[in-house]
């Protein structure tokens, strides 16, 4: 059975909700008098700010003298189904201020009195209003669907409700293919879950902001092809709910130039590197190249030195001995008698020991040769110790001094591994040095001794000594105390024993006081399992 629903079917409360309800809404001045008194019934809000006052005396006056709610307008008519009557009229508000509006009344009956029911909207507003809307539904109407960004607006369910032309081109749709669709349909099928709760956390907090900041977002074309986008939410809310703006730019060109520009830094972090390494390596070769000029011109420049000093060595040492050769020989062969002989063999002794100085000196420089273009090597070979040194000392006779006497003791294993060549010229070296600055009548004493595969050589002498100046220098080229320049010598002889000490991995060492003696020892690995 079909039910007539009817607002006087309505409870009263009821009714009178709805009339305030509409009443409010209702754009303009909306009011209702008592036709045959000319009281106020009711006003809305509006009507209010309209008239410019709130008291309702005042309204009423106000009222009377624009001629609103007489029913005059519909010359007394009850209330009928026919259309109310509109017109233009001219109104006064309460500063006095003139308005023109549309205004249109109705009259109804109530227990037996009329009532009239009236509206002023203001005419200018109006059409200025709706202007106005006018031409901001064209602005929005021409950046919405001229947009060169992709726009989609959707309800917080999710579902499309407006899509611009530029987002169906990117996303090759028609727009009744999108529109109450979901989102979700626009993006990748692996992404719809996780979309679905990152779109309810956003309508729970809604704000304007980039979307999936430091992540790589895609979206999905008709064909099922993925392209990345950058995206930007905002939202906006009306008597229809809450919605969601999408901006969508797509990014491929972007990423395309991104990953050409990071392939030409990693190409340009390559040839950097590159570079760089050419570069450390031409550094490190000129480097190289300028430490061995550095090397050249010090070794050169050491030659020079060297023979600067041989010279001048040669012009000093080399001067006397020719000079006493020269001499003896000249007085030997005047020396003929056999009564004479004993003067004779001195001078020709004379002769002798110049020539052995003149010999010495000329090995030295040949040994110092040698050793510096590194074409000296050790040759080990084992031997007996006391025999070794005996024979040593016994051709050290030939050059030792009036009363001088050399001891010798040794300790030890009876046998060694080393170069006896080398050992020899240490040994005489050391005990030559220990003869020529001692005193006539000192002794000279000579150790050695060998246990746990270490040979030791000590050599110790009760002369003149060393300064602790004279000790810094004491293995350099040419080098001479600074108390013995009466003395012959070229400088060389500890140098060379140095040398050779470590042609063996030997060690040397030096004790000195000036006056009391000087004491020099070495010590060799001699194990035969570890000579080379």
């Amino acid at each position: 059975m079909a039910m007539n629903l009817h607002v006087s079917d309505l409870d009263i409360d009821l009714q009178l909700s709805i009339f305030t309800a509409v009443m409010e809404r209702t754009p303009g001045l909306v009011a209702v008098r008592e036709i045959a008194s000319g009281r106020l019934k009711y006003i809305n809000d509006t009507g209010i700010r309209m008239l410019g006052t709130e008291d309702f005396p005042s309204l009423e006056l106000l009222m009377e003298q624009n001629k609103l709610g007489t029913g005059k307008a519909v010359q007394g008519a009850a209330f009928s189904s026919e259309e109310p009557l509109l017109q233009e009229i001219q109104w006064k508000n309460m500063q006095g201020e003139t308005y023109t509006g549309l205004y249109e009344e109705m009259v109804l009956k109530h227990k037996k009195e009329q009532y009239c029911f009236f509206r002023i909207t203001d005419s200018q507003s109006d059409r200025r209003y709706k202007l106005q809307l006018s031409k901001e539904l064209q602005r929005f109407g021409a950046l919405f669907n001229y947009a060169s960004i992709g726009i989609i607006v959707a309800n917080q369910d999710g579902d499309i409700t407006l899509i611009n032309d530029f987002a169906l081109s990117q996303f090759d749709y028609r727009r009744e293919e999108l529109t109450g669709q979901k989102v979700e349909k626009l993006i990748p099928r692996r992404l719809h879950d996780k979309h679905i709760g990152h779109r309810d956390r956003y309508n729970a907090s809604p704000q304007s902001r980039p979307m999936g900041i430091g992540l790589d977002l895609f979206a999905v074309r008709r064909d099922g092809s993925e392209f990345p986008v950058e995206i930007s939410l905002s939202h906006y809310s009306n008597e229809e709910g809450h919605f969601v703006i999408a901006y969508i730019s797509n990014i491929t060109e972007r990423k395309k130039a991104e990953e050409r520009i990071e392939r030409l830094n990693n190409e340009l972090e390559s040839m950097v590197e590159e570079r760089t390494q050419q570069l450390v390596k031409a550094l490190a070769d000129l480097e190289a190249s300028k430490e061995d000029l550095t090397i050249a011109l010090s070794k050169e420049k050491e030659l020079g030195d060297l023979k600067s000093r041989f010279v001048s060595m040669a012009s000093h040492e080399f001067r006397t001995p020719l000079s006493t050769i020269l001499s003896s020989a000249f007085l030997v062969k005047h020396y003929a008698a056999e009564s004479e002989q004993p003067v004779r063999n001195k001078h020709i002794q004379r002769i002798v020991n110049a020539v052995s100085f003149l010999t010495d000196t000329l090995n030295d420089f040949l040994s110092v040769g040698k050793i510096e273009e590194g074409k000296m090597q050790a040759r080990y070979s084992m031997f007996q110790i006391k025999d070794y040194f005996q024979t040593i000392i016994q051709e050290m006779q030939g050059i030792i001094k009036e009363k001088q006497n050399i001891l010798y003791e040794h300790t030890g294993e009876e046998t060694c591994w080393l170069d006896t060549s080398l050992l020899r010229h240490i040994a005489m070296n050391l005990l030559g040095n220990a003869i020529k600055f001692s005193a006539a009548d000192s002794t000279i004493e000579l150790f050695t001794r060998m246990e746990d595969n270490l040979f030791t050589l000590m050599v110790k002498d009760y002369g003149i000594g060393m300064s602790q100046d004279d000790q810094q220098h004491l293995y350099e080229r040419f080098y001479r105390g600074t108390n013995v320049s009466n003395i012959q010598g070229t400088g060389l002889g500890l140098h060379i024993v140095q040398k050779y000490s470590e042609l063996m991995n030997g060690a040397i060492s030096c004790a000195s006081e000036l006056g009391k003696g000087t004491v020099f020892t070495i010590t060799f690995p001699a194990d035969p399992i570890n000579i080379p």
